[in-house]
């Protein structure tokens, strides 16, 4: 409902607006891992540090590596140390890849 003046009103019974749908950890890591990483591999590390925020988190970050190794986006690599985790990038030749949601 809108005044002259411009001022708009809302009420209770009026439909809410329509939110965006929200992006899985797998999915915004795959997003940011194909439009700005540029090196072959990545690291947890640097997925903690230079990652979108919401996958920055130790848990998340390796599940959605994880996630996205069985899907064949990532190949496990065996890193020099025994507390490191380190993934090759397979990049593929796909428009806007998508993560089946599990």
């Amino acid at each position: 409902m809108s005044k002259p003046n411009g001022e708009r009103f809302t009420f209770a019974d009026e439909p809410t607006p329509a939110k965006q749908p929200h992006k899985s950890s797998p999915q915004l890591l795959l997003d940011w891992l194909l439009q700005h990483w540029t090196n072959p591999d990545i690291c947890l590390r640097d997925i903690r540090a230079y990652a979108p925020r919401p996958v920055r988190d130790e848990e998340i970050a390796i599940s959605s590596a994880e996630t996205l190794t069985r899907h064949g986006w990532l190949t496990e690599l065996k890193a020099h140390r025994h507390d490191r985790r380190v993934w090759r990038i397979d990049r593929k030749p796909i428009i806007h890849p998508t993560v089946p949601t599990e």
